[in-house]
């Protein structure tokens, strides 16, 4: 027979609602150090640092259409354009001083070195080969004209790009300081303008010449321009120095400025010009050199390439970054086109 124990039911475990479980941290005592934080959690699916999300609001940047490309390079085209234009400006009254500077060096070290050794230029020819003619912007001479300040470097020939290094001796004349009537031409304003203060001489001033073959004097006689009359002929023998350059505003010529100079100290003797017939037409007192506009062309067509490559730049790498590449890129071939575009002035401005 079964017997039933009367007695006290254990209670029945209450339910609990599902929910967040607050846990209070135990007291910490007072001097111990405070805890090491809490790991992150691991990434689902294996071990590791967890992958954060991308900051809110970061969008990829669409990719542009070929119609957008072109109106950007358009534009790009067209402010590459403005630059230059700019860059010439900048290029003619700034930076061409320093090519001049430049080239004046380098000029002035070789012709001291031929004139230690002997070997400086006395005539048209190379003096260690008679048979070769002496090669375009090579240095002749040093002109120095107390009156103005200039000391420079003669070169030989006088085109456009010649003159850009310095003046030039006109080849079909005899050389400074040889009998005969020797011509030099040189800029007005722009490459350092060393003939820029030629209308400021007077009669009496001195010039002088070194050559390889002696140091010649000069002394200014008169100044003249188109129509006023021609200097006395010069004696059997005698010597006679014609300094030309342009004649009016800066970059605005309005004629040719002549200025002569009878040799005071002995003419040296001469071994012979260049003929005539032989001379370019680019040689010529304000002539240009219209082969300039190979190189123009060619850099112009380089600019328009690089102008869709920033372009497409902008959009795959952005703003800044182009930026970076554009400005030392776009800024050498606007100053290589300047220099090629000074050779289509003409060649005493």
């Amino acid at each position: 027979m079964a017997v039933r124990i009367r007695g006290r039911q254990p209670p029945r475990p209450t339910p609990v609602a599902a929910g967040p479980t607050t846990v209070r941290p135990a007291a910490v005592p007072a001097g111990s150090p405070p805890p090491p934080p809490a790991a992150a959690p691991a990434a689902a699916g294996g071990g590791g640092a967890a992958i954060q999300p991308p900051p809110g609001g970061y969008r990829r940047r669409p990719p542009a259409t070929p119609g957008q490309l072109v109106a950007r390079a358009l534009g790009a085209s067209l402010l590459i354009l403005a630059i230059t234009a700019l860059g010439f400006v900048a290029w003619v009254g700034l930076f061409s001083h320093l090519h001049y500077d430049k080239a004046q060096l380098n000029a002035y070290d070789t012709l001291r070195v031929e004139l230690a050794m002997g070997t400086a230029p006395n005539g048209p020819t190379v003096p260690n080969n008679p048979a070769q003619l002496l090669p375009m912007g090579a240095p002749v001479a040093v002109l120095s004209i107390p009156a103005i300040g200039l000391r420079t470097v003669i070169l030989q020939g006088t085109t456009s790009s010649v003159l850009e290094d310095g003046p030039g001796h006109l080849r079909d004349t005899v050389m400074p300081g040889q009998a005969g009537v020797s011509v030099i031409l040189g800029r007005q304003t722009a490459y350092g303008g060393p003939f820029g203060a030629l209308a400021s001489l007077v009669p009496g001033d001195p010039i002088t010449v070194v050559t390889g073959q002696a140091v010649a004097s000069y002394k200014v006689i008169d100044l003249r321009r188109a129509g006023d009359p021609l200097p006395p002929a010069l004696a059997n023998g005698a010597g006679r120095m014609i300094l030309v350059t342009a004649d009016g505003a800066p970059l605005e010529p309005s004629g040719i400025l002549y200025v002569d100079a009878n040799q005071t100290s002995k003419p040296q003797p001469s071994p012979g010009v260049v003929l005539s017939q032989f001379l370019s037409p680019t040689e010529n007192a304000m002539s240009t050199e219209t082969q300039a506009w190979l190189p123009i062309v060619l850099w112009g067509q380089l600019l328009v390439l690089i102008a869709f490559a920033l372009s497409w730049l902008w959009t795959a790498w952005g703003k800044w970054q182009t930026w970076i590449i554009a400005v030392p890129t776009v800024g050498f071939l606007v100053l290589a086109i300047a220099d090629q575009a000074t050779r289509l002035l003409p060649n005493l401005v």
